[in-house]
């Protein structure tokens, strides 16, 4: 439904070979799937935290086994979150499908980062990997501190308004 109705152009999984049969499912009916491996943020809790994920050689083998057969099972590219550098160009370099590296160095094909903390929406958990373009929260907070002052001094709305 959410392809259908909603309008995605694809879904994202989080997770490792435990996902793969669903990845191979969904792309069996035409559902384009992203794959995500290292830090998976929705399960960070049930998992090891907000940690770089993949710094030995017996932590980084499930992640490489992981992408491997994520990709093996239909999905069109993988997200490597914060996983070393070298694992995720090594990772890359084994993968036809495209890598997109967040936290995860230059040896990734592409990059992304989450929008709120880009823009500074965001205040609360920060990881290192992030770098704020923007410092759009402080711009919000004066524009509502704006408001609030108007309409708390009477000058909001005016005769106009």
């Amino acid at each position: 439904r959410i392809v259908r109705e909603g309008g995605a152009e694809a879904v994202k999984l989080e997770g490792g070979a435990e996902v793969a049969g669903v990845v191979s499912a969904l792309t069996a009916v035409g559902i384009p799937v992203m794959a995500h491996v290292g830090l998976t943020p929705q399960r960070h809790t049930a998992l090891s935290g907000y940690r770089v994920q993949g710094r030995t050689a017996a932590t980084a083998r499930p992640i490489l086994h992981a992408a491997l057969a994520l990709q093996d099972a239909g999905a069109f590219a993988v997200v490597l979150e914060a996983v070393p550098t070298p694992l995720a160009a090594y990772i890359t370099h084994r993968l036809s499908v495209p890598t997109i590296g967040i936290g995860a160095g230059r040896g990734t094909r592409g990059q992304i980062l989450v929008w709120d903390d880009v823009m500074g929406t965001w205040d609360g958990h920060k990881a290192k990997f992030v770098r704020r373009f923007a410092d759009v929260g402080a711009e919000v907070a004066g524009g509502v501190g704006a408001f609030v002052g108007a309409v708390t001094d009477g000058s909001f709305p005016d005769a106009k308004e």
